[in-house]
Parts: C-alpha cells; sequence; structure tokens
C-alpha cells in the first residue's frame, strides 16, 4: 500500500471516528435529558410523599402526647385550654388556630406554600385519628406513669421525626413555624427570643384557660430543637441536578410550592 493510500485510509478512519463519537453524542443528549428529567420527577413525588407522610405522623404524635397527660406542647397547651373552653374537639380546633396564626401572615408579608396548607388542615385530622387508635390512660393513679411516660417518649421521638420530614420536603412551614420567622425576619429578633416569646404567651393563655402545663411540656422544650437537630439533615429531599436554564425555568414552580414567591425585603 502506498503512502498517499495509507494516509487516504487513516483520513477516512479518522473521520469515521469522529462521525461516529459525534452521533454518540447526539444520541447520548436525549438520554441525559430523559435522566433528568425523571431524576426530578422522583424528588418532587418524594417531596409530596414526605408532606403528606409527615403531617399525618405529626398529629399521630401530638395524640401520643396528649394521651399521656403529663404536659404537652406549648400550642397544643393552648388546643386543650380552648377545647375545655369551647367543647370542640381537639382536631377541630387544632385547624382553627392554624388558619388564625396564616392569618397573621398577612401584616408581616409571609407566603405560605403548599406544605403549609396541608399542615394547617392534616394535622388536626389526623390528630383525631389518633385520638380514635389510641386509648384514653389511667391518669388518677402513680402506677399509670408507667404507660403514660412512654407514651409521651413515643410521640416526642416521633413529633421530631415527623418535623423532619415535612420539613425536609422544602414545600413550605407551618403555620406556627412561619409566624416565627416571619417575625424575626421583620423586627430582627433573635430566633430564640421570638419562639420562646410567642410560645410563653401560648403557654400561659393556654394554662388559664384549662389546658394541661407540666413535666411534658418542660420536657418538649428542652428536647425538641436538639431530636429534629439529628433527624432534618437526614431528611432534607436533596436538590434536583440541573442546568441553569432548568433551574430558571422551575424557579416560579419552586418558589410557589415552598411559599417563598416574591418575599418581602423591606423589615419595615
Amino acid at each position: 500500500m502506498s503512502t498517499n493510500d495509507a494516509a487516504a485510509t487513516g483520513g477516512t478512519g479518522t473521520g469515521a471516528n469522529a462521525a461516529a463519537a459525534s452521533a454518540g453524542a447526539a444520541d447520548a443528549a436525549p438520554r441525559r435529558i430523559h435522566l433528568a428529567l425523571t431524576t426530578r420527577r422522583a424528588i418532587w413525588i418524594r417531596r409530596f410523599a414526605q408532606l403528606a407522610v409527615g403531617v399525618f405522623l405529626y398529629g399521630i404524635a401530638i395524640a401520643f402526647m396528649v394521651r399521656a397527660a403529663v404536659g404537652v406542647a406549648p400550642w397544643d397547651v393552648l388546643t386543650q385550654g380552648l377545647a375545655k373552653v369551647t367543647g370542640l374537639p381537639f382536631g377541630v380546633l387544632t385547624i382553627i388556630i392554624g388558619a388564625v396564626v396564616l392569618a397573621l401572615w398577612i401584616p408581616i408579608k409571609q407566603k405560605p406554600g403548599i406544605g403549609t396548607v396541608v399542615n394547617i388542615v392534616g394535622v388536626g385530622a389526623s390528630a383525631e385519628v389518633g385520638f380514635a387508635l389510641l386509648p384514653v390512660l389511667d391518669t388518677a393513679s402513680w402506677a399509670s406513669l408507667w404507660v403514660r411516660i412512654p407514651f409521651f417518649a413515643v410521640g416526642l421521638v416521633l413529633l421530631a421525626f415527623a418535623t423532619g420530614l415535612y420539613v425536609g420536603a422544602r414545600l413550605g412551614p407551618g403555620p406556627r413555624d412561619g409566624l416565627m420567622t416571619g417575625l424575626v425576619a421583620r423586627t430582627g429578633w433573635p430566633v430564640w427570643v421570638v419562639r420562646t416569646g410567642i410560645e410563653v404567651v401560648v403557654v400561659a393563655v393556654g394554662w388559664a384557660l384549662g389546658g394541661n402545663v407540666g413535666v411534658g411540656t418542660i420536657a418538649f422544650a428542652l428536647l425538641i430543637g436538639p431530636l429534629c437537630g439529628i433527624a432534618l439533615p437526614h431528611l432534607r429531599v436533596p436538590e434536583p441536578r440541573e442546568t441553569p436554564a432548568e433551574a430558571a425555568a422551575d424557579a416560579p414552580v419552586e418558589r410557589a410550592a415552598s411559599g417563598t414567591a416574591a418575599p418581602s425585603t423591606n423589615p419595615a
């Protein structure tokens, strides 16, 4: 074979390889796009599933702690007190209080997300499911503490896990959490000051109305933060890998779902 023939043959082979590589890249592009879309779809499915399961378990956890009757979370003290005064079911009042708290978001310019609405309706409904499933414990005997304390412990741990699920879904805070973060943003005060102030007021009003304040209320205040701190990093739904164009296209949907659309930057 002459040198010219070899060169021609080599050139042809190089051109063929380049054409094949180009065709392979062209074929791979749709596959990458399909994989990206599939991954993003799976992440969104997980987010909504976590939200639903988390909100349901949150209500069940509240039912465990209320049945334990050793003291409940601050907002549940208020709910119990209002239940005694009004005669309305605990779950119904949970929904009503959530809606009232959501209305307080208006002056502080907070934006609700899908998770906020699901939280308001779902927690009260699932709490009533929990009350229907869990037995009413004897609170007159000290011996019943052997059952009541484990009930409270289960409720506390379950509530932290449920919080990790629904917060990790990143679809919007619960109404009470949103009130706290909104006040922090508007006032510039530290989170602990705002949260403590809200919960002291809530507990005081609930206790005055007949809500159950006890050692469980103190245990909740001391332990819920660390327990949520353990749960949240493991349950947060990861961000999808996406191109800048995809991120820009999905940003409005993401903000609307999570309740962060057009946030106010004016603290006044």
